[in-house]
């Protein structure tokens, strides 16, 4: 016969692992980002701190409402069937680490694109999943028996349906830019392509993590989606900073076997390329990806 327990506190532990494994992740990925790009704005450190402070909060909040009813209530089976007020801090604060991360990235996607529309739709869809994760927290409070939780799908649909749309555009609006703006030149076509596929990877990671979960969710009472819903805020913080710290891997060769990265390149070498009448446009687009992938825009991805 299994244990009480395992239906719901087994996913549970599951995805708090998870949570965990990745916050170490992000730990090493903050200390990289402090590490290595001490010359960044003010205003970017303060956001990677905020950032790494929340994770903070909710994986000290996961571990709390693993251990309250595992070790301080243990024994009374009662208390497996109900999830606490600190359970219910889970989905409000991934949510509003989701809408730090998507306006974020909303941001690029205005700095590099231009698009004003793929702006506001992707932050429409990020203040709708915020939404639907503080909506999806008050529930919670309201009725806290696990059994229960699909009593209030239909916030829970907007959280994570939102969620998942919100990273899609993302993903999609910067992809589509840099395959249209490729220059024909090899040595800068291969750091674009680099910019796609992190790009590709860190942004359909979260919106397919995102879908399962919520697929999960409608499909079984079982908490078998919560293996995927624990861990998703970690998914983004460590989209973002990766994001931030690849930057040191793009690089140009340079025809002499050594590597230059896009924010070295200077600007008497883009002039020389612009002599060449044929590639004028090309250089110019070749210029703009360089000056939104150095270091004063935090990168392009």
């Amino acid at each position: 016969m299994s244990s009480p327990a395992a239906e719901t506190y087994g996913p549970i532990f599951v995805g708090v692992v998870l949570n965990i494994v990745l916050y170490g992740i992000m730990i090493t990925q903050t200390f990289l980002y402090f590490t290595v790009y001490k010359r960044d704005k003010i205003w970017m450190k303060l956001f990677v701190a905020l950032l790494f402070f929340c994770d903070t909060l909710n994986c000290a909040f996961d571990i709390a409402f693993t251990y309250l009813p595992l070790v301080n209530d243990f024994g009374d089976l009662a208390s497996l069937n109900y999830a606490s007020w600190v359970f219910a801090t889970d989905p409000a604060m991934t949510a509003i680490i989701a809408l730090f991360v998507q306006m974020f990235f909303a941001w690029r996607v205005k700095v590099l694109t231009g698009s004003i529309p793929a702006v506001c739709l992707i932050m429409f869809c990020s203040l709708c999943q915020w939404c639907g994760g503080i909506g999806t927290a008050i529930a919670v409070g309201m009725i806290p028996e696990f059994t229960h939780f699909q009593q209030f799908e239909v916030i829970v649909i907007v959280w994570l349906a939102f969620s998942a749309v919100a990273d899609t555009m993302i993903c999609i609006s910067l992809v589509w830019h840099l395959r249209k703006h490729k220059t024909g030149f090899s040595q800068t076509d291969d750091v674009v392509n680099k910019i796609i596929r992190m790009t590709v990877q860190t942004g359909l990671i979260t919106a397919l993590c995102a879908i399962i979960d919520l697929v999960l969710f409608l499909a079984t009472p079982a908490g078998l989606h919560l293996i995927f819903n624990l861990p998703l805020s970690k998914l983004y913080t460590n989209s973002l900073m990766s994001s931030l710290n690849s930057r040191a891997g793009w690089k140009y060769g340079n025809g002499l076997g050594v590597g230059t990265s896009a924010s070295e390149l200077g600007r008497s070498q883009i002039k020389g390329l612009q002599m060449h009448s044929d590639y004028g446009k090309r250089v110019s687009v070749m210029n703009s990806v360089i000056h939104i992938s150095s270091l004063s825009h935090a990168t392009v991805i």
